[in-house]
């Protein structure tokens, strides 16, 4: 208690700096691997706090990592700062009006989730120095989690290998631990060669790299009545063949996601989905080129750090949002869809709260409750002992990967929601560097699943990273 005491005063202290650094990453919208000015401005604010500072970790050029203390186990806060296209919003507005610029907007609240995690850092790192603790903590900034796998890679790179425990969190409408459960992911190309010609005059000299797409999509929907009810399949036209339909097409790129609760099934459905694409390349003459983009393996449950959480999270309890950011909110929700805010609380197990419109409690702990999506965290958690927290940063009912996401991004709800859920991190990782017994219980509890199940990368060895270039000054 008094360690916890102590910690919330520090994350309090540095609390206004790691607020400016999250509104600067959200004016700077940038998409995987393109994230410089967003790691530049982490990495600046790892320096100005006193971190010792690892560039270009993993050879990623986006990825940055501070480190603080000596000596005793290694803590590692996960941090990410990318953002999403063609999701860009003005802040604070009730409606959807998009910057002018990229397009790029962070509408997972990204801008937050690394901000907290490195104040979660720097106030564990003030701590360590205050009471003489042997430890070490750790910010990683990542980039590209937004489908492009970037912890997986560092993973792979072995970045987190002296690691002893990890702790990160993800934005939401809520607060509480974010449930042990995730989708196993992998992005596949398509890129399906025909033959041109002229579609009126010659058109049984084509073949039609479209139309082998286009079956692809069809055996897949077929395919979908014969898999999981949890696995998800989504794809995306990279390259429709072009925009002249008396030409038959010859070239056709599609990218396909494959979904599923655990590492052995995605990888499963992945092989029916090539599957599907060899046999539409078949029916149509044509040919098809299969490529890797990256891949995500789901999450592995660390039951004594999420009860550790848990702990904290009661402790600290909810956080505190005043009249002003609950009348923010009531106007944020009039902008959804009916039935979202149902859907919201319904997805946390709890009955709707029509008069809720901002989170006032703590989750009940829940390993239960459906997935949210795919992470790249989850390669780390099988790795080392992982646990995340939600925070809540915005109106109940906001989507994920929305205008109104974006739109929050810099309110005080979101700058309160970040500075509660540093203090859970800070708190939880004080527990795991002052209690030998919970980390023992942990790393015990984590070896004991990998001895059943070991990890093994889902990314092939000669699949690297979809690196970018800085843009031109």
């Amino acid at each position: 208690m008094k360690n916890a005491d102590a910690i919330w005063s520090f994350v309090d202290r540095h609390a206004a700096p790691l607020i400016r650094l999250s509104d600067s990453v959200w004016e700077v919208p940038e998409l995987n691997y393109g994230e410089f000015k967003s790691c530049a401005l982490h990495t600046k604010a790892l320096e100005d706090e006193g971190f010792r500072v690892t560039r270009n970790v993993g050879g990623l050029p986006t990825a940055v990592m501070g480190e603080a203390g000596e000596g005793g186990p290694v803590i590692a806060f996960l941090g990410e700062y990318d953002a999403l296209p063609n999701l860009s919003n003005a802040a604070g507005v009730m409606e959807h009006e998009p910057l002018p610029g990229n397009g790029n907007g962070h509408a997972c609240g990204h801008n937050l989730l690394g901000s907290a995690a490195l104040l979660a850092a720097t106030a564990v790192k003030n701590w360590l120095a205050e009471t003489g603790q042997p430890g070490r903590v750790r910010y990683y900034g990542c980039p590209a989690e937004e489908g492009g796998a970037g912890k997986s890679f560092m993973v792979r790179a072995g970045v987190f290998d002296d690691v002893d425990a990890a702790v990160s969190w993800h934005p939401t409408c809520f607060a509480g631990v974010f449930p042990p459960t995730s989708l196993a992911n992998i992005r596949m190309d398509f890129t399906f060669h025909g033959k041109a010609a002229h579609a009126a005059a010659a058109p049984f000299l084509g073949r039609s790299a479209l139309d082998a797409a286009e079956l692809l999509n069809v055996g897949v929907n077929y395919l979908r009545e014969h898999m999981l009810p949890t696995s998800r399949i989504h794809y995306a036209y990279l390259d429709a063949g072009g925009t002249a339909p008396n030409v038959v097409q010859s070239k056709t790129v599609i990218r396909y996601t494959v979904r599923a609760l655990e590492l052995g099934d995605m990888l499963e459905l992945a092989e029916r989905v090539r599957k599907v694409a060899r046999g539409a390349a078949m029916m149509t003459e044509t040919t098809v080129e299969e490529q890797i983009v990256s891949s995500m393996a789901n999450l592995l449950t660390c039951p004594p750090l999420e009860q550790a959480m848990q702990a904290n999270l009661e402790r600290l309890g909810p956080p505190i949002f005043d009249n002003a950011d609950r009348a923010f909110a009531r106007e944020m929700q009039k902008t959804f869809p009916p039935g979202d805010i149902i859907s919201a609380f319904r997805h946390v197990g709890l009955q709707p709260r029509p008069d809720t419109p901002l989170c006032d409690f703590i989750l009940p702990f829940s390993d239960t409750r459906a997935s949210i999506g795919s992470t790249d965290v989850g390669d780390v958690s099988w790795t080392v002992p992982t646990v995340q927290a939600f925070g809540a940063t915005c109106a109940i009912g906001t989507q994920l990967h929305s205008w109104q996401m974006t739109a929050q991004g810099k309110s005080s709800v979101a700058h309160k929601g970040m500075v509660h859920v540093a203090k859970v991190m800070a708190a939880t990782a004080v527990d795991l560097l002052s209690d030998e017994a919970l980390l023992l219980r942990a790393k015990k509890d984590h070896a004991d699943r990998l001895a059943v199940t070991p990890y093994v990368s889902s990314i092939p060895p000669e699949v690297g990273p979809a690196l970018q270039e800085p843009e031109a000054a």
